[in-house]
């Protein structure tokens, strides 16, 4: 089963500084109907404009993802880590009894957008983790780069919940197979460009939710970047 969710139809919040489109219900946006898929529980698109962001504020009990879309995200953290990311790198923690957190972009000129995945832990009070990782365009280039995976996968970054997440920027005209396995389910974001997935048009920032289903073909049409999220189902 596949349920696509256009990007005109998501909640878009304006702050002047930060604007960003929810996938799920988040801070002013309560819809009930629509928490979370299965163990991810936020997924947001932020453009943050030159010279702002979050101040430090605490995270518990919450594994959190972020990847650089364009810009330089910069961040410090109470467990003493301060570093600048770039397009395609990751910076993920597991915040377990509590982390307190910092997100700029220091850019004079220039915005930078991300995306930021909230994913909920196995068990409450799980071990902190803080890494990152700076893959490069020829990592994700026409194949699927698994940027996150659980403890017992292969990713370079590892997280408590068993959830497989990767990223791609496929070339226009070229085409991928993904294939699942029984009990899993995927959501599915269109970044940038457009593709086809068994038989549905996405554009940039559309998503999808995959339920039910043992393989994908995804086709660029048009230069297409994308990320995905797999995990068990709900």
């Amino acid at each position: 089963m596949f349920k696509k969710i256009p990007k005109d139809s998501m909640y878009v919040s304006s702050k002047g500084w930060l604007k960003s489109r929810f996938h799920f219900s988040f801070a002013e946006y309560i819809n009930h109907d629509n928490r979370n898929f299965g163990v991810l529980r936020v997924l947001n698109d932020d453009i943050i404009s030159s010279q702002s962001g979050f101040d430090m504020h605490p995270h518990k009990n919450m594994e959190i993802v972020t990847y650089i879309i364009r810009g330089e995200l910069t961040h410090k953290d109470s467990l003493g880590n301060s570093e600048t990311l770039k397009r395609g790198e990751v910076q993920y923690m597991s915040a377990g009894s509590g982390i307190a957190h910092s997100e700029y972009n220091l850019n004079k000129n220039d915005d930078i957008r991300l995306l930021q995945m909230w994913i909920i832990p196995p068990k409450n009070d799980l071990p902190k983790l803080y890494g990152s990782h700076r893959y490069t365009l020829e990592n994700r280039r026409n194949k699927f780069l698994p940027i996150v995976s659980s403890q017992s996968a292969t990713s370079k970054i590892k997280l408590h919940q068993d959830v497989n997440i990767y990223v791609s920027e496929l070339e226009k005209g070229n085409s991928l197979d993904y294939h699942l396995e029984e009990g899993r389910q995927i959501y599915f974001v269109q970044i940038e460009g457009s593709s086809f997935v068994n038989g549905i048009t996405l554009e940039d920032s559309d998503a999808l939710e995959i339920m039910d289903e043992r393989s994908l073909t995804i086709e660029a049409l048009e230069n297409s970047h994308f990320l995905f999220i797999e995990m068990k189902e709900a």
